[in-house]
């Protein structure tokens, strides 16, 4: 059975892996400069640090290869003809465009988020694109394509311009229905359809590594690449495969909250709806905003290094804190709220504090904090208080946060061991692409890779402060 190569973008770095059904040959990762805002980056950089990645791989995994398997965030990279950048790209936290999107659409708006699957307006490729023509008509006339981060870089691999299905609902002009460009809203905002990439299934073959690209990557020219799709969805995919009775939660930079379901959802409601990564299948949720960043960023602040250097030095006295910080509370939305609340301009911020308090009830608070805010988004995807959560990345990887966002969910959470998801999901779909996995084995989640862990005691304790915690962000919303 050939081995597949996967390639994971990410807004903090770029991963690479020779991946088989059950097990990752090697991996190597490369940490991307300037990215990690998830705002605006460097495309010719990144494609630097794809390949970087890619070569660091031993040779002897670089033979032979299957399949390339790509996921990354979403973002916008505006290219000319000859896929040179015009201007810097953008992450998934940029707002850039929307503005000038909300014009164009004008009392159209709502009938095109009912059609994009969308609950609001937001950046994307779309909105990118509809700003850099106003601001600058001379690049905008340059302009021969807009893609996603991980679509420029199918782009610089083979030279085709595609896309999937799921990536292309969040450019802002997808009928996710149809699963489709939609005539309609490129008509409205008077754009060529041509500009964007065409769409496939995730596991569609739809090109073939240059010599070019071979020779930067040190693989095999003639390699296939795999449509791939968004980092989040892969990642839940890798997890959940074509399970439906579970709530996905990829906690990375921001946790993203998927669920699997068999029809098209309905327009309406907070949640954004989404093709699957798996032919016939759809997903509702959404991306928290930044969860796990801002856990990072407090650590920083606060003198103690790593996310994982501050949990190890406070634990204990965090223990002894208890639910609820001694009434610090913490709102995570350093980049805007996102799924469930949609509140672009709302700010974080740490409040409840006296002067007995020290570093430990801060970084609770943080905590804390970060989980509430998944449980309002998994509260809206769930309907109901029953169905569990499947937790992979970041806070998966920690005995201690896994018990405290059951304990605050307030469900059963089963943890995930292996910590790249998004990365070991690039590969699984790749070998959907070979043939040498069916749809319905697509998963990575066996019952040796999982921990299954119930709320405690402290859960009843969590629902009063999770309601101090609303309250609190009522009140930064005006």
């Amino acid at each position: 059975m050939p081995a597949v190569l996967a390639i994971d973008i990410g807004s903090s770095a770029v991963r690479a892996a020779v991946v088989l059904p059950r097990r990752i040959v090697a991996q190597q990762t490369v940490r991307r400069g300037g990215a990690g805002s998830g705002l605006r980056f460097d495309p010719l950089a990144l494609w630097d640090d794809v390949c970087r990645a890619v070569a660091a791989l031993p040779e002897r995994h670089r033979r032979d290869l299957g399949a390339v398997g790509i996921a990354g965030h979403v973002g916008a990279v505006i290219v000319d003809d000859v896929l040179a950048p015009i201007g810097a790209a953008y992450g998934w936290a940029n707002p850039e465009g929307v503005e000038e999107l909300r014009g164009a659409l004008g009392d159209e708006q709502d009938a095109v988020l009912r059609e994009t699957g969308r609950p609001t307006l937001g950046g994307g490729p779309i909105a990118t694109l509809l700003s850099l023509r106003r601001r600058s008509p001379g690049e905008y006339a340059r302009v021969a394509h807009v893609l996603s981060p991980k679509d420029y870089v199918l782009a610089r691999m083979g030279g085709a311009v595609v896309t999937d299905h799921t990536s292309a609902a969040y450019y802002g002009a997808s009928s996710v229905r149809d699963r489709a460009w939609s005539p309609g809203i490129l008509a409205r905002l008077g754009l060529p359809e041509q500009l964007l990439p065409v769409q496939h299934a995730s596991a569609d073959v739809v090109g073939a590594v240059t010599t070019d690209a071979a020779h930067r990557l040190g693989v095999a020219p003639g390699l296939p690449l795999v449509a791939g799709g968004p980092d989040g969805t892969i990642g839940a995919m890798a997890v959940a495969g074509t399970r439906r009775d579970a709530i996905v939660d990829v906690a990375g930079t921001t946790d993203v909250l998927v669920r699997v379901v068999a029809e098209a959802p309905t327009p309406g409601g907070p949640e954004l709806k989404n093709p699957y990564a798996l032919d016939g299948l759809w997903t509702t949720g959404g991306s928290t905003g930044m969860t796990g960043g801002a856990v990072s960023w407090w650590a920083h602040a606060l003198g103690l290094g790593s996310a994982a250097q501050a949990l190890d030095a406070l634990r204990g006295e965090m223990e002894h804190t208890g639910p609820g910080a001694d009434g610090v509370r913490m709102l995570p939305w350093m980049s805007g709220s996102r799924y469930p609340r949609w509140r672009p301009d709302a700010r974080g911020g740490l409040s409840g504090l006296r002067g007995e308090h020290g570093p430990a009830h801060v970084f609770r608070a943080v905590l804390e904090g970060v989980a509430f805010s998944v449980r309002q988004g998994i509260d809206s995807a769930a309907h109901d208080d029953g169905m569990p959560v499947l937790l992979a990345g970041g806070a998966a990887r920690s005995p201690w946060l896994v018990q405290l966002r059951a304990d605050i969910l307030g469900r059963p959470v089963t943890a995930m061991r292996e910590p790249d998801v998004s990365l070991v999901g690039a590969g699984l779909i790749a070998l959907v692409a070979t043939g040498e996995l069916d749809r319905d084995e697509v998963v990575w989640s066996e019952s040796e890779d999982m921990d299954e862990v119930v709320p405690s005691r402290d859960s009843a304790a969590y629902d009063e402060v999770y309601s101090e915690w609303l309250d609190a962000a009522s009140a930064a919303d005006g």
